[in-house]
């Protein structure tokens, strides 16, 4: 189990603004690409050029991607849990998915738009008639080979440990049979793999560019991505299928089990 957070070094500000400035330049051409190109290429393209991307953003940021377990397969549920913006780049880098997330990362500054072209399905949380909405349509893109990711738990945390899952959205792996795949998401210090690192974690009333400008001080950040095996309901309801979804998505992310 990683201990706690410790105190990181900096990465003087001259040069975390000059990362800044090259993560800008690739953004902006991120935003061109989606808008001139994408309409054009079929979605193996895209998938291949969103994963360049997403690895090239990492390399700007200086994060270090380490990967265990194999990827999702097609027509498959991906459930993580969210602890930074940076959870949905890192799978990305790995394995592109169709995410589903809240309707307020579309008004991201230029990542929201950069997600949207991506393919990402956005939910009004609020809104159960949205939910539906977004369950049918999961389970459209599910049957249609998609691979579709989303955090049940809602919202960020801390990274110290998994929230309760909503469940709502199982109910589209449920009514396809389609397999759902676990993955834990863990941020350490990429020269103490053991110690957490708490630079990614946006939380609370922390704005987007705060948690950014957070990332691009820290020079020893590395993001794992610990892929569970792929698994069906056998059975259970879609609310028991969540508390055990939880406890596998926290015991692949090094945390401790859920009691509540």
């Amino acid at each position: 189990m990683p201990a706690k957070p410790v105190p990181a070094p900096r990465r003087p500000w001259p040069q975390a603004l000059l990362r800044a400035l090259r993560l800008l330049g690739h953004v902006l051409r991120g935003l061109w690409t989606v808008r001139h190109h994408f309409p054009r290429w079929d979605e193996a393209e895209r998938a291949r050029r969103v994963q360049d991307w997403a690895r090239r953003l990492l390399e700007l940021l200086g994060v270090r991607l380490r990967v265990h377990g194999a990827p999702p397969p097609q027509g498959s549920l991906v459930v993580a849990n969210h602890v930074s913006w940076l959870d949905i780049m890192a799978v990305d880098a790995v394995r592109p998915c169709r995410f589903i997330a809240k309707a307020d990362v579309h008004r991201w500054p230029l990542l929201g738009a950069l997600v949207a072209g991506a393919g990402t399905l956005f939910i009004e949380r609020t809104s159960r008639r949205d939910a539906l909405r977004v369950v049918h349509l999961a389970a459209e893109r599910l049957q249609a080979g998609d691979v579709l990711a989303f955090f049940p738990e809602g919202t960020t945390s801390d990274g110290s440990t998994v929230l309760p899952f909503h469940a709502n959205l199982l109910q589209a792996a449920l009514a396809t049979g389609r397999p759902v795949v676990p993955l834990g998401i863990a941020y350490r210090h990429a020269s103490a793999p053991q110690q957490r690192h708490d630079a990614p974690v946006y939380v609370g009333d922390m704005t987007l560019l705060a948690s950014l400008w957070r990332v691009l001080r820290a020079p020893d950040l590395a993001v794992e991505l610990h892929w569970g095996a792929p698994q069906t309901a056998q059975g259970r309801d879609r609310r028991v299928w969540a508390a055990d979804l939880r406890a596998e998505v926290a015991r692949l992310a090094g945390l401790p089990p859920p009691c509540g």
